[in-house]
């Protein structure tokens, strides 16, 4: 399910937009890499909360470390031409975390195929006849 939502904030009467980019609610699994140069110090799993073109919000196992580097991946809810599921790649520094999870400012990103969704399913071999002799 993918849904807009906006964050405001109050000023005295009026309301004004606390972000600039508009940030979609969009619940998917995430596995992260927190990376150290070119090692991965920490892997986990979560859920996305929210992301927007700048950022995205999700759960985590652990409070992350601020500033770190991160490489995010996600299936991304729409399939390519109907049939072909993507994956969205993102590359990212850790902004913001606590116990809720954390927030990750994109930096860069990019979308993968994973083939084509008849792949994917089970195939159901066809019916065959075996005549014995006799």
């Amino acid at each position: 399910m993918v849904t807009e939502t906006r964050e405001e904030q109050t000023f005295g009467k009026e309301k004004r937009e606390r972000r600039m980019k508009r940030r979609f609610e969009i619940a998917e699994q995430v596995r992260y890499k927190m990376l150290y140069g070119q090692r991965i110090a920490e892997t986990g799993t979560g859920k996305t909360l929210n992301i927007s073109s700048g950022g995205v919000w999700f759960t985590t196992e652990n409070i992350l470390m601020v500033g770190m580097p991160i490489e995010l991946s996600m299936n991304w809810p729409v399939l390519l031409n109907d049939s072909c599921p993507m994956k969205l790649m993102i590359y990212g520094c850790v902004i913001r975390s606590n116990e809720k999870g954390a927030v990750v400012a994109i930096e860069r990103y990019e979308f993968r195929t994973q083939g084509s969704r008849a792949l994917h399913q089970p195939v159901i071999p066809a019916p065959v006849e075996i005549r014995l002799p006799g």
